[in-house]
């Protein structure tokens, strides 16, 4: 079974070959299709219910069961988080790079099961926890927090998920959109289909990660609730496995990291090298596959042909000198940059609602009968309105944006990213006002406030999401180089990462700042509600930034290349020649002075 083949050279294939697991060209009729694909979606599916099935309810879990602060159990739910998302570029860099995403996806489910596993015998032996802890203890702060030995294993076992998601996350969609031949207009068709039903599966997952998992946990054990998140891991990969036969592979083809660091690198080296006098004596300039911009023209010092490179057989050699066409992609990826960073924290406000948020249901009135609703199930408000607003995005808002503006695209990907940042403001001063209402209500000792409530912040941040999560993988996929959108996928992944560790970092200094004063384990006795102000400030300061950068962003166009007219070439070349003529005279007459 060959995998992952060697170069084209070798077999008489081209390297973006589409191979059968045999390493010979595919039979379409037996290769590929929804069948392939499918099987591929099983893999993101049990990824989905694990990292949910964990995420929303672990801050009850070190709280109640280990006896951490509310603030420190939210930083490590939110670095678990940051820690997944950031492991994508990894996953990514190592399939494009040499492991192909087959390779990359199933090596990855068996590190998440295994990651799994460890978190269920981490959270199901005695001696992992400290000694229970009445109420009253837990109110005069007399509880026993969980020691560094207890936490080793929980540790390990959550950054083992983390990296074996981070693999999946970033391949499983990209190798899923493998089984189709976008030449072919049908299975073009199928392939959109296919990616448009992506994201509703995966939160379908998330869903029964929120309700059915969550639950389990509360009620029954979390020995269980994870086991079952591990088991559907475990038959996700064999499925995976199974489906070998069926797929369709393409060769890895190099990351793009590598030009990345290469052009940077050679830009640095030769900073001291003098601009040509015309951009077409940068080498490989009439072979572009882009316009030549002067946007951050120091990058092209590393297309400069020095003596290093004067020879042709140096010319072809990426560690000698760089080519015109890897200048401006760097360049393209650079212009992402300040859009990407006032992205982050829009992720920064949803994070909450893994922590605080579901810190805050703990301590509200969540009884429907007598029935009691898990505190994390409540995030099941967050994934149904994303759900709903996905829909709606593409069925009522975008058709009739476009009635409206008479654009194509209906509502732009800037535009998506304003109007989530927006929401989320909204959501932070709506969860400010909630919390404010519940810590009175709790302090003059008054009926506790319906958890309820709380659908105001999950909503608007769900909407939020519906805007800003479609208009981000957008933007980052249309403005990013051709060869370069696994990479603007990871980018994308990357805010999210962001996100989190800024929450962190917030939650720590904030911690710090206000002596323990705003974010404390009884929230009664805290000040939560000012937290989610400062956000909310925040988040403000960020959208003006935000509106700024995005009225200077000039949209990447697909025009065809103008070639340079004879006139200004031959313009050019006289030019430098005069220079020399004029450089050498002032040198001579420098020789002919007399001391």
């Amino acid at each position: 079974m060959v995998l992952v083949g060697s170069h084209g050279e070798k077999d008489g294939l081209n390297d973006d070959a589409v191979l059968d697991y045999r390493g010979n060209p595919v039979d379409k009729s037996k290769t590929g299709g929804w069948l392939a694909a499918g099987l591929i979606l099983g893999c993101e599916l049990s990824e989905r219910i694990c990292v949910m099935g964990i995420s929303m309810n672990l801050v009850p879990y070190l709280v109640g069961d280990l006896h951490i602060s509310a603030a420190k159990s939210a930083t490590m739910v939110t670095n678990f988080m940051g820690t997944l998302n950031l492991l994508g570029l990894l996953g990514g860099f190592l399939a494009d790079a040499k492991l192909s995403r087959y390779v990359t996806v199933a090596i990855s489910a068996a590190i998440t099961s295994l990651g799994v596993i460890l978190l269920t015998v981490a959270t199901t032996i005695p001696s992992m926890r400290p000694p229970p802890c009445d109420e009253y203890r837990r109110q005069h702060h007399e509880c026993i927090e969980a020691n560094g030995r207890q936490l080793a294993l929980l540790y390990v076992a959550l950054y083992t998920i983390a990296l074996g998601c981070g693999g999946i996350k970033s391949n499983v969609s990209s190798f899923g959109s493998d089984q189709f031949d976008v030449t072919d207009p049908k299975e073009e068709n199928a392939m959109i289909f296919f990616i448009s039903r992506f994201y509703f599966g995966i939160s379908i997952g998330s869903l029964f990660g929120v309700i059915v998992l969550v639950y389990i946990q509360d009620n029954i054990g979390r020995g269980l609730g994870y086991g079952i998140s591990a088991a559907t891991m475990v038959i996700a990969l064999a499925v995976l496995l199974c489906g070998t036969p069926w797929y369709r592979f393409k060769r890895p083809q190099g990351s793009p990291l590598t030009i990345l660091w290469r052009v940077l690198f050679l830009a640095l080296k030769k900073r001291n090298q003098s601009y040509p006098s015309h951009p077409s004596r940068l080498n490989d300039y009439e072979n572009r596959r882009v316009p030549y911009t002067k946007r951050f023209k120091c990058l092209d010092k590393a297309a400069v042909l020095d003596d290093d490179c004067a020879a042709n057989t140096n010319k072809n050699k990426p560690c000698v000198v760089s080519t015109v066409t890897q200048v401006e992609e760097v360049k393209m990826v650079l212009k992402l940059l300040p859009i990407w960073s006032t992205c982050i924290l829009f992720w920064t406000i949803y994070s909450q609602m893994t922590t605080f948020t579901i810190h805050q249901a703990t301590a509200m009135h969540r009884t429907v009968g007598s029935f009691v609703i898990p505190a994390g199930s409540f995030s099941a408000f967050l994934v149904i309105t994303i759900l709903l607003f996905t829909s709606l995005n593409e069925k009522v808002f975008v058709p009739l944006a476009r009635k409206l503006t008479h654009n194509v695209q209906g509502i732009t990907c800037l535009q998506r990213i304003g109007i989530g940042l927006i929401l989320s403001i909204a959501a932070m001063v709506g969860a400010a006002i909630v919390e404010k209402e519940r810590r009175e209500r709790a302090i003059q000792k008054e009926i506790k406030l319906s958890a309820f409530w709380l659908f105001i912040q999950f909503f608007l941040v769900g909407c939020g999401e519906a805007f800003a999560y479609v208009g981000q993988l957008e933007f980052f996929i249309r403005e990013a180089p051709d060869r370069m959108k696994s990479m603007s996928t990871g980018l994308f992944l990357s805010t999210i990462s962001m996100g989190f560790f800024v929450s962190s970092l917030l939650v720590y200094i904030v911690d710090h700042a206000t002596k323990k004063s705003w974010l404390r384990t009884n929230l009664n006795k805290g000040k939560l509600n000012n937290f989610y102000w400062l956000l909310a400030a925040l988040g403000f300061i960020n959208l003006l930034v935000f509106l700024i950068l995005a009225s200077r962003h000039e949209y990447r166009t697909h025009l065809p290349i103008k070639p340079e007219s004879r006139e200004e070439e031959l313009k050019s070349l006289n030019n430098e020649m005069i220079e020399d003529v004029e450089k050498k005279a002032s040198i001579q007459s420098l020789e002919n002075i007399e001391p």
